[in-house]
């Protein structure tokens, strides 16, 4: 039991005292970055995802007649 408190403590202690905190405004900014990022990555599969569908639609309508 001794261990899991100790643990506990030094866990808190890091989390006060050695852990440096963004700025509000870092934290702003890299937020946005995120979300940017993300926004153009789901946009590039979304895009892949139709221009293989259109593909494939195509392709198998040729040797569907």
């Amino acid at each position: 039991m001794n261990k899991i408190r100790n643990y506990f403590r030094e866990s808190y202690h890091e989390l006060v005292y050695k852990v440096s905190w963004p700025t509000w405004q870092e934290l702003q900014s890299s937020t946005m970055i995120v979300l940017i990022a993300t926004i153009f990555v789901t946009a590039l599969v979304w895009g892949m995802d139709a221009a293989s569908n259109f593909v494939l639609a195509h392709y198998y309508e040729i040797f569907k007649k």
